[in-house]
């Protein structure tokens, strides 16, 4: 397989223009006007499982929609002349859904091109049917809610995968009151069934996904692959400073407990501390003063803490040294604050040999020009979070020119794409090598 892939790099670009085609069709499956936004459990949602499962039957795959919305498509594995419909399956794949004004790439590339892995390395075997000549079958997910847009709650799809689920989700809420309980009703989803998503370890050989990288370290570098070593451990807070508020005009300054400015003052301190800190980072991205009018001193603010660290430990050590920071601020301020944590991901380490398949596909695909690809760990978070939990884990980057994501001007070449589909083809190659011997 490899010499054929070295042999037609026609039919690798081909791939590559059919996966940006297929994200510009993707993109106009929307909620927003002049933009692109698809929640889970939305008509979007439906209509692009739709799509993603008419892609996989046109492979030969077999397709189903799980229990919490995932598309799956699967090529079983060759045994003979016959097809093996249990034999364990290595999973390639990442998401569909998307943040409010997203662009065309995260998430989707990568599962484009898990289809056009299946697609090359597919092999007839008569009456319609296809697999693939490998120890492994190879199934391609499209995870439903990665972002977590709707209900405020990420990795939905592939934490029900991971049999992950926590009961206490069905009281989720969307913006506009209806619940998670209701909205799988809605989609036409069991509540009652959302255990049959779960998969079993057994069941799984491994997990890859591609995905453009979040950042510009590849551009920079001016790389177009990497492996990817983990992917970032995350905390996330919602604080509330509290103050007094009084007459904007009749308090003078040294009677004043103001919310806002304690608030501000904190948020300067998370970029300092953060800064100072190898791999660690912070961002306020949510700022609220209470009651809201111009005329008063704001007494109550509320504001988000996003932190995320290559390591469970540092990124720990950053929130107690942010922690003491805090307590200092409102002291001298004369304020209080309290902080309730809403979500707590430990960093997911790649797998040692998925990370050498990976670098060995790189290195085939000639992406590099030395023969060790850039190593980047993942400061976004991905499905491979979760399905860490049942598989280990493996990621190729493609470059993203800028490094600009969750925003229309994320971007990746038709050419990185054709590379990224070469690399992730040779390393299940290698992968299947290692399995054999």
């Amino acid at each position: 397989m490899p010499a054929l892939l070295e042999a037609d790099p026609d039919r690798i670009a081909s791939a590559a223009r059919r996966v940006m085609a297929r994200c510009d069709e993707l993109a106009r499956v929307t909620a927003m006007p002049g933009g692109i936004e698809r929640v889970y459990l939305s008509p979007e949602h439906a209509r692009v499982n739709r799509l993603a499962a008419e892609w996989m039957r046109e492979l030969g795959m077999r397709t189903r929609q799980d229990a919490a919305g995932n598309q799956i498509g699967r090529l079983d594995r060759i045994v003979g002349d016959r097809l093996d419909p249990d034999a364990p399956a290595l999973v390639i794949g990442s998401h569909l859904d998307t943040v409010p004004d997203a662009g065309r790439f995260d998430g989707i590339a990568g599962v484009l091109i898990g289809l056009e892995i299946a697609r090359l390395l597919r092999v007839p075997i008569g009456d319609g049917r296809f697999g693939v000549p490998l120890p492994f079958a190879i199934e391609v997910i499209a995870f439903s809610d990665e972002e977590g847009t709707r209900f405020g709650k990420a990795l939905l799809g592939s934490s029900a995968v991971a049999g992950l689920w926590a009961d206490d989700w069905w009281a989720l809420t969307d913006a506009a009151g209806t619940s998670l309980r209701q909205a799988f009703l809605e989609f036409g989803l069991d509540p009652a069934r959302i255990g049959e998503a779960a998969r079993r370890p057994d069941e799984l050989v491994g997990y890859l996904e591609a995905h453009i990288e979040q950042g510009p370290e590849l551009h920079r570098r001016g790389e177009a692959l990497a492996v990817v070593s983990s992917i970032a451990s995350a905390r996330r807070f919602q604080l509330v400073v509290e103050g007094e508020a009084r007459h904007a005009g009749g308090t003078p300054y040294d009677m004043r407990r103001d919310a806002l400015l304690g608030a501000s003052e904190a948020a300067l301190a998370v970029e300092r501390i953060c800064r100072e800190e190898h791999h660690i980072i912070g961002t306020v991205g949510q700022l609220e003063a209470f009651p809201g009018a111009v005329n008063i001193v704001p007494g109550e603010a509320r504001f988000s803490l996003d932190l995320r660290g290559e390591f469970d430990g540092e990124r720990d050590r950053v929130w107690d040294a942010l922690t003491r920071d805090l307590d200092a601020i409102m002291g001298r301020r004369g304020l209080r604050w309290h902080a309730r944590e809403v979500h707590n991901a430990a960093a997911v380490m790649c797998a040692p040999l998925l990370q050498d398949v990976v670098r060995e596909g790189i290195v085939g695909a000639g992406s590099s020009g030395g023969d060790e690809p850039p190593v980047i760990f993942s400061r976004a978070g991905h499905d491979g979070m979760s399905i860490g939990a049942i598989a280990d884990v493996g990621m190729l980057f493609l470059r993203n020119p800028d490094g600009i994501s969750h925003h229309p001007d994320e971007a990746v070449s038709a050419s990185d794409v054709a590379l990224g589909i070469r690399a992730l083809a040779d390393s299940v190659l290698h992968l299947a090598a290692d399995r054999r011997s």
